[in-house]
């Protein structure tokens, strides 16, 4: 066979393929469109994928395959690539191209190149198609001494044909006597058979009447679910049915499949699923997660049927999908008989060795006899040989049957998927499987849906056939993509297992599958009607279009408008800190302003709203000043009013305007604002402090003349404040933060006694009889104090996610002052608390601080960013923090009764010894009542003792590494006295097949020089408590240094040299023994997230 390549871009390397798949992608050689006149290009339909809907005949481009034919004339002096005409499959086209080939290594060899070409003058680069065909010459003496060759490709834009290079010899073909030639004309023939393409223009609606949904990213499981129940028509009904009138839009499942079903029925694209998995309390990792349907048709179905209780469709999902069984127990020697009813809404049938569903059937109802040491408690009757089985006492009118596709495999000790060739009928009859039969009601199902998975056990991808109506017409529904397939398709391609036909792959199969009783069909599949659904609940679907719509319209608009946020003075009122208003608290009035709009236009707009006249109102835009504060700057409205409102802005957006109106009174008599002279006056605010209150008091704003004094500014500040005329005042200037500076000279004018004047300067006065011993006494204290303040949030560190609460604080506070505020709040001694500082990089407690601490409470915040909220974590001791400082804390695991562990952290004197840590340990834990009250500690590394660490060992001397484990024992009291010459502990450890693998809880076993091993294993058994059948599989190894000597118990005597170590190594690492055996608790998945059940949170 000659290589198969995949040929690139013209004057690129040829690539090579697997030599024996012999095709290749067509090379890039000068096509030649054949001329109309040399071309039989009669197109030969398939006949078992005809569709009679009369319009589906008129327009065939939508076909999944056809047959066509390209016929060459001169054939034996063809040299170039020749081209057929295009013909149309799955709306792509398709052409043969031929050629001739030579090969430089073989240059008098010369070879027909003949390949099947897709889509090829198409510019996207995002579509694909996958296909399988026939390429074949025809021989005009005998069509069965046709040449003929498969392929099957997925076509796309890189690789848009795919066929042979070296087809067959050219000599072959122009060789009269072999038949393919005649009249020195060639006949090529293709074979097409391809699914419906993706990232085209592909009309599912138009070519079908259904349309998809999208996938999220691994919902193409729930999609092949939700089709499946779509088309359960009786289903359908009663969801819309469901009353979801005071439903949360976002959290109700019902309204969530009402939407996307409504969706489904009217949609003429591919439906969203995205606020039903939300409705679900799905998070955005479950969609990118690839599930069992199975499992999702169970706790779907179970949601709905709860959803349904107490509504006008209670019981529909037991009547549409229930069906009932009997588990029985019949004694064959005494008159007992033992059975239980039950309900099912799906039946999982066992696949492996059978060869169809009437054998799954009768395996699942099959005689399972109890005798021997099997046999059946009967009560009174004793032990008693019986039988054992199930019947069905009714079949539901929609059966789903889940095919076992996946089992456990002990050997690899993981799910595998069985591919095995699995045989199900289009028409099912089950009557055999039923208790008793009913002659007018026959239970013969009609197969409804194929659910089918391709790929394994770690993933893959589903799509569902469906027979929509009943009648045999068969739609392939792959997520967004819906198209037109044959009955062979939908059925027989998906029986799984090795086939010789190139179109079915052997990983794809049905794995569930949906049958409806013949009797129930005008039940199950009676059309649904848009009188089917309530008014209220389509005009609630439709305003949501309309909303989505607008809001969509919104975002493509939203580069043409801006925002303009207005604050009113009522805001200042009550403010505490620099500037006028806090800008992370502040309620704007927001507007919504085209970017072209005018400043006229938007006073217009701001006129109707706000009721105010237009010369009853003064924009101030608030600018940002290069000291760090904003404050409002005058706009001449005069100047600008015909100015666009993004270029007054300067690109700002949003903008912030301080809007400045008159008061209710002048208003309502029709007032205007006060005349204001840009180049003469000045806008100035006034502050008032209270140091007894400690707080600050808007007294509004002024408009006065630059070269007024400050003298002639203190009656209106008197009588803002409310003080009495003459009130001795002391002024301040606030600059910016942390700088307020006070204004000695009153009778200085304006610009002479304030530095660099501006609009939106801020005066703030309190009254001169400064009290000294208050503790902020002026006003530039309040601001100095202000500056500091910081609200820090305390998190228990012992509590996950704790929420904490907040306290504000001065950054020059020292740890004792942070301590003392918090132990205030939490009533308790603030000696009793440890503090710790919050990590840099993601949220949660750092290093402990200690509490000699002395920096203050700004250097422990200085790694937050400034609108960073601020963490400090806690805990709370049972100690002092002095002492506690000077213990140390220790992790490590207790070895209780029956091998159970436990976590325990101790807390010995950090200087002190393993001496030190067991007697802090007997003071915590609970000793048996007759075991050695002596303790000791054992470190442990991939769950094998590696030592006993010395009573007299600094604690400071032990290895803190992740990878090891301390663990404190109570010495069992055969092994607290022991003959160094004759007795040993050895260490043992679990694992299973390889000794890296260990497992389980490792102990140190007393073993005696000379003893039989079988007595070492009985020891073992006793210790475990080990059934004997179980025990029989148990294997024993001694390990040293990762090597494992298998010995045999009934053979082996103990020799203690065995469990020395080696001399010379240069590790000395002691030998261990090993229990070779099955581990039986649960194996943690490496990736847990992958194997998360499936869950319905609403």
């Amino acid at each position: 066979m000659s290589n198969c390549v995949r040929v690139e871009q013209q004057n690129e390397q040829h690539v090579s393929e697997p030599e024996e798949m012999d095709m290749e992608a067509g090379v890039d050689e000068p096509q030649v469109d054949a001329p109309i006149p040399i071309i039989n290009g009669n197109l030969v339909p398939d006949d078992s994928d005809a569709i009679k809907d009369q319009e589906m005949e008129e327009d065939t481009s939508w076909r999944s395959e056809a047959t066509f034919q390209f016929t060459v004339e001169r054939f034996s002096k063809l040299s170039d690539t020749l081209l057929s005409p295009a013909y149309f499959i799955r709306n792509l086209p398709w052409k043969i191209m031929v050629m001739p080939r030579t090969h430089q290594e073989r240059p008098n060899q010369k070879t027909l190149g003949f390949f099947l070409q897709c889509n090829a003058e198409s510019e996207s680069t995002s579509w694909s198609c996958n296909a399988q065909a026939v390429l074949k010459v025809i021989n005009v003496k005998d069509e069965e001494k046709s040449f003929t060759r498969k392929i099957s490709h997925l076509f796309f834009h890189k690789e848009n044909d795919w066929g042979y290079s070296s087809f067959m010899p050219f000599n072959d073909i122009v060789d009269s006597d072999k038949g393919f030639i005649e009249d020195d004309k060639v006949t090529f023939e293709v074979s097409v058979q391809a699914d419906a393409p993706h990232g085209v223009a592909w009309d599912s609606k138009k070519y079908t009447g259904y349309v998809g949904l999208k996938n999220q990213g691994a919902t193409c499981y729930m999609n092949s679910l939700l089709q499946t129940l779509f088309f359960t028509n009786q289903l359908r009904k009663a969801v819309y049915q469901m009353p979801t009138e005071g439903d949360d839009s976002s959290k109700s499942v019902p309204l969530a499949l009402q939407r996307v079903f409504y969706e489904l029925q009217h949609s003429d694209k591919p439906v969203g699923t995205k606020k039903l998995t939300k409705s679900f309390g799905w998070e955005t990792l479950d969609s990118f997660m690839q599930h069992d349907v199975q499992e999702l048709s169970r706790v779907l179905l179970d949601n709905m049927e709860n959803k349904m209780k107490g509504t006008c469709v209670e019981g529909t999902i037991s009547k549409v999908f229930g069906g009932k069984m009997v588990s029985y127990i019949q004694c064959k020697n005494v008159n007992y008989r033992s059975e239980r009813t039950e309900d099912y809404y799906d039946i999982q049938l066992s696949i492996k060795g059978k060869k169809s569903i009437y054998e799954s059937f009768a395996n699942y109802i099959a005689v399972e006899q109890l005798d021997g040491d099997n046999k059946y408690d009967a009560g009174e009757h004793g032990l008693q040989d019986a039988e054992k089985g199930v019947r069905f006492l009714s079949f539901p009118p929609v059966l789903h049957l889940q095919l076992m596709r996946f089992m456990y495999d002990p050997q690899t000790d993981q799910n595998i998927k069985i591919n095995d060739r699995f045989e199900f009928p289009e028409a099912l009859l089950l009557d055999e499987f039923l208790q008793k039969t009913d002659a007018s009601e026959p239970a013969s199902y009609i197969l409804h849906a194929v659910l089918v998975h391709s790929g394994d056990n770690h993933g893959g991808h589903y799509v569902v056939y469906l027979n929509p109506c009943g009648d045999g017409k068969w739609c392939k529904f792959d997520d967004d993509v819906v198209s037109r397939c044959t009955n062979k398709e939908a059925i027989e391609h998906n029986f799984g297992g090795l086939d010789d036909d190139f179109s079915v792959r052997h990983c794809t199969n049905a794995y569930m599958l949906v049958y409806i009783n013949e009797n129930t069909l005008d039940y199950v599949l009676h059309s649904t009607l848009d009188s089917d659904i309530p008014p209220q609940l389509i005009e609630r679907l439709q305003e949501e279009k309309r909303i989505e719509a607008q809001k969509r319209k919104e975002r493509q608009e939203a580069h043409l408008y801006m925002q303009v946020q207005i604050v009113t003075e009522d805001q200042f009122c009550g403010h505490q800190g620099n500037d006028m208003y806090d800008e992370e608290k502040v309620k704007y009035a927001v507007f919504k302003v085209l970017k072209n709009c005018t400043l006229y236009e938007f006073m217009q707009t701001l006129s109707q709203t706000m009721g105010y006249a237009p010369d009853q109102m003064r924009l101030w835009p608030m600018q940002a000043r290069r000291n760090g504060t904003r404050r409002p700057a005058m706009l001449d409205y005069e100047m600008e009013n015909g100015r666009h409102m993004i270029e007054l802005s300067e690109n700002e957006n949003p903008w912030n305007i301080f809007l400045e109106t008159v008061d209710t009174d002048t208003a309502a008599a029709g007032g205007t604002l006060p005349s204001f002279d840009k180049e003469r006056d000045v806008m100035l605010f006034l502050k008032m402090y209270d140091p007894k209150a400690k707080t600050l008091n808007y007294c509004g704003h002024i408009y006065t003349p630059i070269t007024c004094k400050i003298r002639d500014l203190l009656s209106v500040m008197c009588e803002r404040a409310g003080f009495p005329q003459g009130t001795n005042l002391v002024l301040y200037e606030e600059v910016k933060p942390n700088l307020t500076e006070r204004i000695q000279e009153i009778d200085f004018s304006l610009d002479k006694a304030l530095d660099e004047l501006m609009d939106g300067d801020i005066i703030v006065f309190q009254r001169d009889d400064i009290d000294i011993t208050s503790d902020l006494p002026t006003a530039r204290d309040y601001f100095h104090d202000l500056y500091h303040r910081v609200d820090v949030i305390f998190c228990n560190k012992t509590i996950l996610n704790d929420p904490g609460f907040v306290v504000t604080l001065s950054n020059r506070m020292n740890y004792s002052q942070v301590a003392r505020t918090a132990a205030q709040r939490l009533n308790t001694d603030p000696m009793l608390l440890q503090f710790f500082k919050s990590q840099g990089y993601r949220d949660g407690p750092g290093n402990p601080l200690r509490h000699t601490y002395e920096g203050t409470l700004r250097d422990l915040l200085q790694g937050f960013k400034p609108r960073q909220p601020k963490k400090l974590y806690y805990q709370q001791l049972k100690m002092k923090i002095t002492d506690f400082e000077n213990k140390k804390n220790f992790k490590c695991m207790w070895l209780k009764m029956n091998f159970i562990e436990e976590e325990i952290t101790l807390y010995p004197d950090k200087h002190g010894c393993v001496h030190d840590l067991l007697e802090e340990c007997k003071k915590t834990v609970t000793l048996s009542e007759n075991g050695s009250g002596k303790l000791r500690l054992l470190e442990i590394v991939s769950y094998k003792i590696i030592g006993i660490r010395q009573e007299d060992e600094l604690l400071e001397c032990l290895n803190s590494a992740t990878s090891r484990t301390y663990r404190i024992e109570e010495v069992p009291l055969e092994q607290v006295e022991m003959d160094k010459d004759q007795e040993m502990l050895v260490p043992v450890a679990h694992f299973h097949k390889e000794v890296f693998g260990t497992f389980g809880i490792p102990f140190l076993l007393r073993m005696c020089q000379d003893e039989p091993f079988r007595e070492v294993a009985r020891r073992i058994q006793m210790m475990f408590n080990v059934p004997d059948k179980e025990f029989e599989k148990f294997k024993f190894t001694i390990v040293m240094m990762g090597r494992p000597q298998y010995i045999k118990e009934d053979e082996y005597i103990v020799d203690l040299k065995d469990f020395e170590p080696q001399p010379g190594s240069m590790v000395q690492t002691r030998p261990w023994l090993g229990l070779d055996h099955f581990n039986k608790a649960p194996k943690r998945s490496r990736y847990p997230y992958l194997e998360k059940a499936i869950k319905i949170h609403n």
